[in-house]
């Protein structure tokens, strides 16, 4: 999805934030951030978010479904906001979930995307921080469309974030979940920040790290609980994200360093603009943060002290200059916009993904080939026709077991090929929770129909339920193309 990459001019860290490379400043008189924590009644947040539009959900800020993010403007100052809602079963406990709110509002920092405030009514469980309208570190690492990160950026990405985490720290908040790409957010200057949402405690919707095992800390594994250590692992992760431009395995990245290949894990795009001596540093960081043994990691203090002598200080470049983001504007960027389907996937809303797959019917299966000669017309024939309508049937009243079973036995039958039966089949298998057999629905349904929007969007949804959020997202703006591209012909 990326572009081709343009060559990069060597950018030195800008001498005017000299005096934040030690550490960044606490904003408890809240000069720089108006207004303290407080709780907001509902009609307030639904009155900011247009009663929570669809058109409002905001996939920058990292967060998956069934939990959802919506950008809104507070009516009473033109504030504009994020607002993160929990799905229903989440936090039970209301006072719980308020002391833990309140707790992460008292942190006051221009490395974090803080949180301002929340809501708590009824079963209702929503928390209000900060608006960061310049998308993602994903969106600007892994899917740039104009200019890939400089290395300069990137340096200042790793400082910021690890003075993000020394601040936590300091506060007694050195434990922050589900460490990712997604986590980092750009404000309006392009400044990087931490979200604020990660520091909330894990409550019931879901777990600390994603089910991608490949890349979740070693003892997290062993004992499902995040300590400091674990986030100086995902910290790790995170600067071979930097370091490559790719989101590649730590073990695989080991591999690479204990060979002395650290080339190879250089991105291509950087060739050139960066020193051996700074490149070797940052790699030899990601490798103390990734050890097996969490005893052996630095701590967020120590790593605000090796990546800040890395930074450059001959030239003033804001961070929007160096990312080429235009200045000026505090209005939020419009994000993809997503078809009902796309976006019923990207909410993992099985009940609309339901009611869309049940609307379209088998039209989109017209055109694809199913040539039988008369002499194929037989009653096997009949029968394994007979299961694809005894398969819509089930399908329409719900009865998902059954409509697994039919679908299966059309499918089994081998004479006549369908991708809608492969999609109804994946969501059936989405809702009878077995997320991998759907995902092997989806791509059978890709096969055979390559420029199927549906078959991209269910891979998105079918991602999103294993836990890989940003090859759902990937997903996602793959299908949005192919959308377009089908309309335009």
């Amino acid at each position: 999805m990326g572009g081709r990459c343009s060559k990069l001019s060597l950018c030195w860290w800008p001498s005017h934030l000299k005096s934040n490379l030690n550490y960044p400043s606490d904003l408890e008189n809240e000069e720089l951030l108006p207004g303290g924590f407080r709780e907001y009644s509902l009609e307030q947040l639904r009155a900011a978010t247009s009663g929570f539009s669809s058109d409002n959900i905001v996939s920058e800020h990292g967060e998956k479904a069934p939990n959802v993010v919506y950008r809104g403007k507070l009516q009473e100052d033109d504030r504009w906001i994020a607002v993160k809602r929990f799905n229903k079963s989440a936090w039970p406990d209301s006072r719980q979930f308020l002391e833990e709110a309140r707790a992460v509002g008292q942190l006051r920092n221009e490395r974090l995307s803080n949180l301002i405030g929340c809501c708590c009514e009824g079963q209702e469980r929503l928390l209000v921080a900060e608006f960061m309208p310049n998308e993602t570190l994903s969106k600007h690492l892994f899917h740039w469309e104009n200019q890939p990160m400089k290395w300069t950026m990137r340096l200042r990405v790793a400082l910021y974030l690890a003075q993000a985490l020394d601040y936590c720290s300091s506060k007694g908040r050195a434990l922050y979940h589900d460490l990712n790409a997604y986590r980092i957010l750009f404000d309006q200057d392009a400044n990087p920040r931490l979200s604020c949402f990660g520091l909330m405690k894990n409550s019931r919707d879901g777990k600390s790290y994603s089910t991608n095992l490949a890349f979740t800390p070693p003892e997290y594994l062993r004992t499902g609980r995040v300590t400091p250590e674990s986030v100086v692992y995902s910290f790790g992760t995170l600067l071979l994200d930097l370091l490559s431009g790719k989101h590649i395995p730590p073990s695989h990245a080991l591999d690479l360093i204990r060979g002395k290949n650290f080339l190879m894990l250089m991105d291509s795009c950087l060739e050139g603009h960066f020193s051996n001596d700074d490149g070797t540093e940052l790699v030899r960081l990601a490798s103390r943060c990734l050890q097996y043994e969490a005893r052996e990691r630095p701590n967020a203090k120590s790593l605000v002290s090796a990546l800040a002598p890395l930074q450059k200080e001959t030239e003033q470049v804001p961070s929007y200059t160096l990312m080429g983001i235009p200045h000026g504007t505090q209005s939020p960027k419009q994000t993809m916009l997503l078809t009902p389907l796309g976006e019923a996937c990207s909410r993992l809303d099985l009940t609309a993904i339901h009611q869309i797959l049940e609307k379209v019917g088998y039209k989109d299966d017209e055109g694809i080939a199913n040539e039988l000669s008369f002499q194929m017309w037989t009653d096997q024939i009949q029968e394994t026709l007979n299961c694809k309508k005894h398969g819509d049937a089930a399908f329409r009243t719900k009865d998902f077991n059954t409509a697994i079973d039919c679908y299966t036995q059309f499918i089994d039958g081998g004479t006549m090929v369908s991708p809608t039966v492969f999609a109804r089949r994946c969501l059936c298998y989405l809702i009878s929770d077995m997320p991998q057999q759907a995902l092997g629905d989806t791509m059978q349904a890709q096969a055979l129909s390559p420029e199927w929007p549906t078959a991209f969007y269910l891979q998105a949804a079918t991602l999103f339920s294993l836990g890989m959020d940003s090859d759902a997202q990937e997903t996602l703006k793959d299908g949005t193309y192919l959308e377009a591209k089908n309309h335009r012909n």
